[in-house]
């Protein structure tokens, strides 16, 4: 990577940083250029080399958030579709601690975000997130425990809202308790 290359990287990092900063603060609707401009430091017309508006630059401030959240899940915590198809289905858990410590660790680092997200959750794209931990972990494992495809939606309804209320009060706790304890709540009334 050369010079020009870092610089105009580093400078999209701090506008999508900057963005990020005001979502905690106020809804998208109401952010201006103006305001991410001078929260990264970086003129207007240095904006518009980048983005040709504020939704180009929000796509691209999720894709990097998103991206952040998914580094938790290294290979040596995260739960790979093999494991899935090779536990025995009487050992097979719906939440283990495998996956909910990382994700629990990233709400805990970006609790701000993560508030922003439960108010905007549209504007986030938070189900776009739901949908790939559903496709690449739940769902094989509803598979594995024989659930009918009619029963899927309504179970994991069930079992995500439930979690993400947790989630919610333990962020309005200031996380508190630790990502360990919150896992094992999470996993004792999910797989009791």
């Amino acid at each position: 990577m050369n010079k020009s290359e870092s610089k105009y990287l580093n400078t999209a990092r701090l506008m999508d940083q900057a963005l990020l900063l005001l979502l905690e603060k106020k809804k998208f609707e109401y952010i201006t250029v103006k305001e991410v401009c001078e929260k990264a430091g970086v003129n207007r017309s240095t904006f518009y080399l980048h983005y040709e508006n504020l939704g180009d630059l929000l796509l691209e401030s999720i894709d990097y958030i998103t991206a952040q959240m998914w580094k938790q899940f290294d290979s040596q915590t995260a739960i790979r579709k093999s494991d899935i198809t090779t536990i025995p289905v009487e050992q097979l858990k719906l939440f283990t601690p495998q996956y909910l410590i990382p994700f629990l660790n990233f709400v805990k680092d970006n609790k701000k975000v993560f508030i922003a997200a439960t108010r905007e959750p549209v504007v986030f794209r938070v189900q776009n997130t739901f949908q790939k931990l559903y496709s690449e972990i739940f769902e094989p494992i509803l598979d594995r425990f024989g659930v009918t495809d009619w029963k899927k939606n309504y179970m994991m309804m069930f079992f995500l809202r439930g979690t993400y209320s947790v989630i919610i009060e333990w962020v309005k706790n200031d996380c508190k308790e630790s990502v360990s304890e919150i896992s094992e709540l999470l996993t004792d009334l999910v797989n009791d």
